[in-house]
């Protein structure tokens, strides 16, 4: 992607070689394992995200201190988030005002090992996520590195733009009151009903993350759409379950296929309008 010499957000708290100074926010260990794992790329913290941070959130204050200095990549790595996240806010801003919406942008905070939150505490094993209380999307950038070296994602700028333009899809959700629609869907179906709805609310994100890729397709370079497909394959909930418990149950799936994942993504990205992207109505 090209990114350099371009619009960077002032709406990104960089607080990476930062920690909290008092008592420890959250747990790590065993149960990091399981939530990386159970909400990678979450979206919603209704169902999946919000229990396990309330879990892990035991106090403390959030008062920072600096730890570490940022090498020269980290802080090329910053520059290069923020204008990804420039870039979404100029997206949506034109889709909103094209449909007669006004857009509020959220906010993005990068962070190391852990990070307070409106939603409760979360360690960095919880993965990208974005929490609708506060309208932040949180990142611990390291995250790719293990998305490449343990789930097998094409290395490359744009799984990072993928993942942040698919977290941004979920604030997309929350101004236009999807996600509150689903929650109170799901507050009445059974379990397997209920995922149902959490899959076509992340496919639905994914589709968003296509549709912005279209929007500033003038900036992409030759494998940017290979990498973010590359992405989708390694967080498809079956590849994942797979690869960590060698079979696959669809009932407990939150996330969508590897192959619906980008499916929706394509769809996005081919077509660049919100019309098309009623993930919901295979279920209904």
């Amino acid at each position: 992607m090209k990114w350099e010499g371009r619009r960077e957000s002032k709406n990104v708290k960089d607080n990476r070689g930062m920690s909290s100074a008092g008592k420890t926010a959250i747990g790590g260990g065993i149960l990091g394992i399981v939530v990386v794992l159970l909400t990678l790329f979450g979206g919603e913290t209704g169902q999946q995200i919000a229990p396990i941070l309330e879990q892990l959130n035991q106090g403390g204050t959030t008062e920072q201190v600096q730890t570490r200095t940022l090498s020269k990549e980290e802080v090329n790595m910053g520059s290069m988030v923020k204008v990804i996240f420039a870039d979404t806010e100029d997206v949506w801003h034109r889709i909103f005002q094209e449909n007669g919406k006004n857009y509020r942008e959220p906010a993005m905070v990068l962070f190391d090992n852990q990070v307070r939150t409106q939603c409760g505490a979360a360690t960095a094993a919880v993965g990208p996520f974005y929490c609708p209380a506060d309208e932040t999307v949180y990142m611990d950038l390291r995250f790719f590195e293990e998305l490449h070296t343990r789930f097998g994602a094409e290395k490359g700028d744009f799984a990072i733009a993928y993942v942040i333009a698919h977290e941004v899809g979920h604030h997309v959700q929350t101004l236009l009151g999807t996600s509150s629609q689903v929650r109170k869907l799901q507050q009445s179906k059974s379990e397997k009903d209920a995922n149902q709805l959490s899959v076509a609310l992340e496919l639905q994100a994914d589709f968003y993350a296509g549709v912005w890729t279209k929007h500033i397709s003038k900036y992409l370079e030759a494998k940017d759409i290979d990498i973010a497909l590359s992405a989708a394959q390694a967080v498809g909930d079956d590849a994942i379950q797979k690869k960590v418990q060698g079979h696959v149950n669809p009932d407990s799936f939150t996330h969508g296929t590897s192959a619906q994942r980008k499916e929706w993504f394509l769809k996005g990205y081919n077509t660049g309008q919100l019309s098309e992207g009623n993930t919901f109505e295979e279920i209904q």
